[in-house]
């Protein structure tokens, strides 16, 4: 299957997860779009404008990848602070928790992908 942007469900979602500002997500493919028990429950593009962030959440009994695309952000994960820019790549889950927030002066992207234990 083959999606153009212009057929990606896009939202806007204002303090996600109790951060700051407004956090675009665009929906790259539907969790029901995805084959007989795979358990996906997110696949999307994330856009922070600067000043923006996804507060602090946990993810039990799942996990999700970040792929920062473009931007600089900082990313707390409960126990430390990270610069993480385009190409860094993130893995939370088995009940940790993480928030991230754009630190730049441009846009913050990246991928996110969460994917539900069995």
């Amino acid at each position: 299957m083959i999606r153009t942007p212009e057929n990606m469900r896009c939202e806007n979602r204002e303090r996600m997860r109790d951060g700051q500002g407004t956090t675009t997500i665009q929906h790259l493919f539907e969790p029901g779009e995805f084959g007989p028990g795979a358990n996906v429950r997110l696949c999307a593009r994330l856009t922070l404008p600067p000043g923006a962030s996804i507060g602090s959440h946990d993810h039990v009994n799942e996990d999700e990848v970040y792929v920062i695309l473009s931007g600089t952000g900082e990313l707390d994960d409960g126990q430390s602070r990270t610069i993480v820019a385009a190409g860094a790549a993130v893995l939370t889950g088995r009940g940790e928790s993480h928030a991230i927030a754009n630190i730049g002066d441009t846009p913050l992207e990246l991928l996110a992908f969460i994917v539900l234990y069995s």
